[in-house]
């Protein structure tokens, strides 16, 4: 069995920018410590809500370096470096790795896409390049690229490959994922409201948006799957599973960097552009959800 980098859920760490764009450290180094104080078991760097692919390669591994420094070996690290050029992201991983990460994330390549035969060269020649964990992310609403089940057991051969974070919306397809592969790759969920049904399946967890603002709720759902109790699992997906959908009423990561803002945590709810704040009525309705559950007066 390969080696799994973390169980439970793994926190896609926003990025706080001010109104001008700039990063606002001292509220990252906040969130950094109320993620691993709320229970969170992995915090990833620099992925799709990190807000990466506007960064340039110089503030990326800034903001990399940065949460490495601050988490301190308490929790793993993971990297976001996939790219659709892959010398670019062995670079960068690299760096990442000089820097300290735990682990890389790989998203597919986007825009020039490839085949399945693309996808299996593509990764094992950045896996062989790093040698470390590597795990996959598998978006292709996002990406217009989606690995088949076939190809993630070609992957699976390869020893620095060892896990995915699963975001195509299909869980038939998870399921034979997990069957070719057993325990050669580690399956998380990529979709906070699929967590259960992929751990269900055999996942290890869940690399999560919604842990931004409830990482302990995350967790304790996430640990009552590896603990088989399918009861408290439901209970706790029950309990937020609107919350989960209205984190993705906009494009990720504007709907949670609105909660975070609402509920005090962060002092802006600002993105870089393309992305913008949400407009009133869906801020209205953020609203409204966050209050049935307590979490803003």
């Amino acid at each position: 069995m390969k080696h799994t980098v973390f169980t439970g859920v793994g926190t896609a760490l926003i990025t706080p920018f001010n109104h001008r764009g700039e990063i606002l450290w001292e509220e990252l180094e906040k969130l950094v410590e109320l993620q691993i104080s709320g229970g969170a078991d992995a915090i990833i760097a620099c992925g799709t809500t990190g807000e990466a692919a506007t960064m340039s390669s110089e503030e990326h591994l800034k903001v990399i370096a940065f949460i490495i420094e601050k988490v301190k070996g308490r929790v793993p690290v993971i990297a976001g470096t996939g790219s659709n050029d892959t010398c670019f992201c062995v670079d960068l991983s690299l760096e990442a790795k000089a820097l300290g990460a735990d682990g890389l994330l790989l998203v597919t390549p986007y825009y020039n896409k490839t085949s399945q035969k693309g996808l299996i060269e593509s990764f094992n020649y950045i896996a062989d390049c790093v040698e470390m964990p590597c795990i996959l992310y598998n978006v292709p609403a996002r990406t217009g690229c989606n690995i088949q089940p076939s190809t993630y057991r070609e992957l699976a051969k390869n020893p620095y490959i060892v896990a995915t974070k699963e975001a195509n919306g299909d869980t038939a397809a998870v399921a034979r994922t997990i069957a070719l592969c057993g325990d050669d790759l580690t399956v998380y969920s990529g979709e906070d409201n699929q967590a259960l049904a992929i751990m269900a399946l055999g996942g290890k967890g869940v690399i999560s948006v919604f842990s931004n603002a409830l990482p302990g709720e995350m967790h304790r759902l996430s640990e009552a799957m590896l603990m088989g109790d399918l009861t408290a699992a439901r209970q706790l997906n029950s309990r937020y599973i609107d919350l989960m959908d209205g984190f993705f009423m906009d494009v990720n990561p504007i709907p949670i960097k609105e909660a975070l803002h609402q509920m005090g945590i962060i002092s802006t709810n600002f993105c870089r552009m393309p992305l913008t704040t949400m407009p009133d009525d869906k801020k209205a309705a953020l609203e409204a959800l966050l209050k049935r559950h307590g979490l803003v007066q």
